[in-house]
C-alpha cells in the first residue's frame, strides 16, 4: 500500500540511490545487453560498463539541469524518471568530457552505439516540435506492482502540462510488458525502430494542449 508520497525533483544526495534503481531496472534490458555485448563478453565487465553509463548519464542530466524526477514514499526515494527536453543543449553527443569519460569506462564502440541510438530516436521525433523524452524510468524492485510507476507518470504529466508549448512525452521501449504499461497511460505507438538485433517501439503521449 502506498504511504505518504510526493513527486519532486531530486537533490544531489539522491543521485546514488537513483543510480542504483536505474541499474537494477536496466540490468537485463535487451538493448543494453546488445549494445554492450561487443565489448563486454563477461557479466562482470557488462555490469561495470552499465554502472559507468548510468553514472555519466545522471551527471550529464544534472549538469544540463534536465528534469530528474523522483517518487518519494515516506521520504524514501522509490522510483526515478530521467527526462530531457528536445530543445536542451544536451544533444546526442553530450559534452566532450562526457563522451571521453564514457569511452574510457564503457568503450569506444559502446559509446558510438549509444550516440547513434539517441540520434535515431531524435530524428524519428523531429516532426513533433518541442517535446520531452523519458530516457530512464525505474521503480525500486522491492516495491513493484504497488502503483509507484503510475504515480510517477502522473507527475510527469504535470511536467508536460506546465509548458503549453511542449507537444508531449516520448519514450522508447523494447519489452512488450513495458509497452502495455505505457499504453495504459495514454501513450501511442509512433514507429518501430531497429538497433542491431533488437527492435523496440517509440511511443508518444500528446499534451492536452496539443491540437
Amino acid at each position: 500500500m502506498l504511504g505518504d508520497y510526493k513527486v519532486r525533483y531530486l537533490t544531489p544526495e539522491d543521485l546514488n540511490v537513483a543510480a542504483s534503481l536505474i541499474y537494477q531496472a536496466y540490468h537485463d534490458d535487451p538493448l543494453m545487453r546488445e549494445i554492450f555485448s561487443a565489448e563486454s563478453s563477461k557479466t562482470q565487465e557488462y555490469e561495470k560498463k552499465l554502472r559507468a553509463l548510468i553514472r555519466e548519464e545522471l551527471h550529464s542530466f544534472w549538469q544540463a539541469k534536465q528534469p530528474l524526477v523522483g517518487l518519494y514514499v515516506d521520504d524514501a526515494l522509490r522510483a526515478i524518471a530521467c527526462v530531457f527536453q528536445s530543445d536542451a543543449s544536451m544533444q546526442a553527443d553530450r559534452y566532450w568530457h562526457w563522451r571521453l569519460k564514457l569511452m574510457l569506462s564503457a568503450g569506444y564502440l559502446t559509446t558510438q552505439q549509444l550516440i547513434e541510438k539517441e540520434k535515431t530516436i531524435r530524428n524519428a521525433l523531429k516532426t513533433m516540435g518541442r517535446y520531452l523524452f523519458l530516457a530512464f524510468i525505474a521503480v525500486d524492485p522491492h516495491y513493484q506492482r504497488q502503483g509507484y510507476g503510475h504515480y510517477l507518470l502522473k507527475g510527469l504529466d504535470n511536467l508536460v502540462e506546465e509548458d503549453n508549448e511542449t507537444q508531449g512525452l516520448a519514450v522508447f521501449v523494447t519489452q512488450s510488458q513495458h509497452q502495455t504499461f505505457f499504453a495504459n497511460h495514454g501513450f501511442e505507438t509512433m514507429q518501430t525502430l531497429q538497433f542491431s538485433k533488437v527492435s523496440g517501439e517509440l511511443l508518444f503521449k500528446k499534451s492536452p494542449y496539443c491540437v
